[in-house]
């Protein structure tokens, strides 16, 4: 697996939240509220859906199932003129992540345990303290083997 490293520009973004667990996992139900409504988003910049993640600082050093975060479903937009009702902006801070090309299952666990246990502890990087993120875009079909995402994790140069 030959991911890539991006310097990220800003991204501004509006969708809908919800927090939950990795135990109390509620993904399918901000996406079931957010996809109806998605094109009362009218100055997207593509098609592609943006599923971030915000975690606490602490998240990963003291992780555990229970700990809570913000699930975010979400596309890119040009700017914040014109948000529906009952959704909200988030600006995406740019800076440096590593990008994953992943094919296959949303609910395979395995590329993410290669990405936290084998390639952050053997790269010259640090997780950094800013949103994950997912671009769902043309070839990504939920629950289908052969969906194919991009996997973004904030990162940051070993001290």
């Amino acid at each position: 697996m030959n991911p890539r490293i991006i310097n990220l520009r800003e991204k501004k973004l509006i969708g809908k939240r919800l927090t939950m667990s990795f135990t109390n996992y509620k993904v399918s139900e901000l996406w079931k509220d957010f996809m109806p409504r998605r094109k009362q988003v009218d100055n997207n910049l593509s098609n592609d859906l943006i599923s971030m993640t915000v975690y606490e600082p602490t998240h990963f050093l003291n992780f555990s199932p229970t700990n809570e975060f913000e699930k975010w479903a979400t596309v890119e937009v040009s700017d914040f003129d014109n948000v529906p009702s009952k959704m909200e902006t988030f600006t995406l801070a740019g800076g440096l992540y590593v990008v994953f090309d992943y094919k296959g299952l949303n609910t395979d666990d395995s590329i993410y345990r290669y990405i936290y246990g084998e390639w952050i502890p053997n790269s010259d990087y640090d997780l950094d303290n800013r949103p994950h993120f997912e671009i769902l875009g043309d070839k990504y079909k939920n629950g289908d083997p052969t969906s194919e995402e991009e996997i973004w994790i904030p990162i940051k140069q070993k001290q």
